[in-house]
């Protein structure tokens, strides 16, 4: 199921995040052009701080599609209840076709004159993984973080504050490499698609000097043909 207004969709209609602690969690998005303009959107959350996502802007062609991808950052205990406050909005309006998706004017998603902009809330939602209900999920889980949290004391009694911070470290570096990965991993995909855009364009223009030339020779031809004196008899 999707939701939208007349110039876009999005599928589905709710963020849904499989929970899973000390972990960053995704969610794709996928924001459909039902138009024949070209479309920019613009993607807010009320937890800036929480969600990682990418692209946050973009211009869809007409009759297109783009994936947005929305990162939870790594939670450290679970929400009350496993229900989520935080909300999503996207924004979208039509722009020119020759506005670049990666510099969107920043007065685009104003409010101004007569200017149509059409806005969508989601909600976030969120679920455990696989094989446990809400409540033993969490319990188990919880059991589990008390275990280890447990084993993890005993531990630290016998390292020394040295040990300590250096793993710190390392779990901060590896939290970091991972989601610098992810994102280096979505710039490389919107590359891509721009590269192939303008190779498409590039061929078109090609394309049609060179049918402009051929119709040129054509006619000159069937100009000399047809000026040529008849021979006498």
């Amino acid at each position: 199921m999707g939701g939208g207004g007349t110039m876009i969709s999005v599928y589905p209609d709710d963020l849904t995040f499989l929970f899973e602690l000390d972990k960053p969690c995704y969610c794709n998005l996928k924001v459909v052009n039902n138009s024949e303009y070209h479309v920019a959107f613009k993607v807010k959350t009320t937890s800036p701080r929480k969600y990682f996502v990418r692209p946050n802007a973009s211009v869809v062609q007409p009759w297109d599609s783009c994936t947005i991808t929305i990162t939870l950052q790594a939670q450290k205990e679970y929400p009350p209840d496993m229900q989520s406050k935080d909300k999503f909005l996207i924004q979208s309006t039509k722009v020119a076709a020759s506005t670049d998706m990666d510099e969107i004017p920043p007065d685009t998603f104003n409010k101004d004159g007569d200017k149509l902009i059409e806005e969508m809330k989601l909600r976030v939602v969120y679920t455990l993984p696989s094989g446990s209900s809400e409540d033993s999920g969490v319990t188990s889980s919880a059991n589990r973080s008390f275990r280890q949290g447990t084993d993890d004391l005993s531990m630290l009694k016998n390292a020394s504050l040295d040990e300590i911070q250096a793993i710190q470290r390392l779990k901060e570096e590896r939290d970091n490499n991972l989601q610098q990965n992810q994102q280096m991993q979505r710039e490389l995909d919107v590359l891509r698609r721009r590269r192939s855009r303008k190779a498409d364009a590039g061929f078109s223009i090609t394309f049609a000097a060179f049918a402009g030339i051929i119709g040129l020779l054509v006619g000159l031809l069937m100009s000399l043909i047809f000026s040529s004196p008849p021979e006498a008899a």
